[in-house]
């Protein structure tokens, strides 16, 4: 069966790009058939869909650059070599870098996605005969949990005073405490049954014999960037460039900022936030402008493929989300259907299925959230299921396909420097095993 997922995956799925220019034709073909759209509607829509995430597009670089810089600060190296020196076999190895990767992302999506491959390297150059592939799929399937946690975007949206009421047309004006979502014990029971499932799976995956392995020199630790020596007479604009007051002084200003924003007004943690403490503890622990400035353009390398894809996936979600000249949108088609099947029972379920569909055309949290919020949380209400059900149903969808999904896989394979058709065949075992727990907690949790 894993043998079988793995040259499925290898030999059918294409490069990132290849799959956001094939789903943006489906998504055309299937809205001007089921939709009755014309042609030059759907084109209208997806063009007018290509720059509306240029924003969210460059928050997501900077939340993988910044990561990366962080990661590659000299004290957290040492620490991440430090683990990585603890497990003594390929099976312990796999095992401990799914779990710290998933408690990661649960905290923090971002930091987690960067630093379960970081890690995952570190211990690929001290281990031998470890199965390199999976040691980064391993890596990346503690993501499946991201939606489920502390930054998730759609349970941190609905605990939004007035977020509900605008995104419903006023339908709902109610608020959903984290209280009835990521901290649930339906919720929480789920989280750690998927962590132990993806871990014990992954481990039991690593070949016996015929590992993967990589070279470990390849996997060497670029130089670190060194100050000039003390003995060489610097000139007034290269003693700015070295001046660890200058690092400190614009690292402080963010933290104070962030302290603020979240301990005295109140805030939440979002995207922004998230950026700003990377950005910050980077500037502090890379000690001067300079050693941070050459940390930063090396990571940005890895920032080319959310680049290239972004404005596709922005122009499917216009494609989607696009109401024609009949008052009807491919979304709503999609939507309408789930609720005309479902009952109070298996109506999450549902919920969760077309999330997961819909993941594979709009890969983002607040794509799901603009899409199926208008829709499927009145429905609920009709159906007398809870709105904080509802809502962790759709975020569940949401991470889940992420695991055979190559868009948000794109910043782990341009640190681990492999193609999605390297990892996604092992994804595609977790993702079998996942399904079966969320699909029963989530009907558990409405019965």
């Amino acid at each position: 069966m894993i043998k079988f997922c793995v040259k499925l995956v290898q030999r059918w799925l294409p490069e990132p790009f290849i799959f956001a220019i094939l789903l943006t034709f489906v998504a055309a073909v299937a809205t001007i058939f089921v939709c009755a759209q014309s042609p030059l509607e759907v084109v209208e829509h997806w063009g007018g869909g290509v720059w509306n995430l240029l924003s969210f597009a460059m928050q997501m670089a900077l939340v993988l650059v910044c990561g990366s810089a962080l990661a590659s600060a000299p004290v957290v190296k040492k620490g991440i070599d430090a683990l990585a020196r603890i497990p003594k076999s390929p099976s312990a190895a796999i095992a401990m870098v799914t779990v710290v990767s998933a408690l990661a992302c649960w905290l923090n999506w971002g930091f987690g996605l960067i630093i379960g491959v970081v890690f995952a390297k570190a211990i690929a150059r001290q281990l031998a005969g470890i199965d390199y592939r999976l040691l980064i799929a391993s890596a990346y399937s503690g993501f499946v949990v991201w939606h489920a946690g502390v930054s998730g975007s759609i349970p941190l949206t609905m605990a939004t005073e007035g977020e509900i009421g605008k995104v419903t047309g006023g339908a709902m004006n109610l608020t959903v405490p984290v209280s009835q979502t990521i901290f649930d014990v339906h919720n929480l029971v789920m989280v750690l049954l998927v962590i132990v499932a993806i871990t014990v799976a992954n481990t039991l995956i690593h070949p016996k014999k015929g590992a993967v392995t990589v070279d470990s020199s390849l996997l060497s630790k670029e130089s670190e960037y060194s100050e000039p020596s003390e003995k060489t007479e610097r000139t007034p604009a290269q003693r700015l460039e070295h001046s660890p007051i200058l690092s400190w002084m614009i690292a402080l200003l963010l933290a104070v900022f962030v302290v603020v924003k979240l301990g005295f007004r109140g805030g939440s943690l979002d995207l922004g936030t998230v950026i700003m403490i990377f950005l910050s503890l980077g500037l502090m622990l890379h000690g001067t402008p300079m050693a941070y400035v050459r940390a930063f353009g090396k990571a940005t390398t890895g920032a080319a493929g959310i680049i290239l894809q972004f404005p596709l996936y922005a122009g499917i979600m216009g494609i989607i989300t696009g109401v024609g000249a009949n008052g009807v949108s491919m979304g709503n088609v999609i939507a309408d259907f789930c609720v005309n099947i479902s009952n109070p029972v298996t109506y999450p379920l549902i919920t969760f299925f077309f999330a997961a569909l819909l993941n594979m055309f709009v890969p983002s949290g607040g794509g799901h959230w603009a899409i199926q919020a208008p829709i499927m949380l009145p429905a609920a209400a009709t159906l007398g299921v809870d709105a904080g059900l509802t809502g962790t149903a759709i975020a569940w969808g949401d991470a889940w396909t992420n695991l055979i999904q190559p868009f948000w896989a794109l910043p782990a394979l341009a640190i681990a420097k492999l193609s999605a058709r390297d990892i996604m065949g092992y994804c595609l075992v977790d993702l079998l095993i996942t399904g079966i727990i969320i699909c029963g907690g989530l009907v558990v949790w409405a019965l």
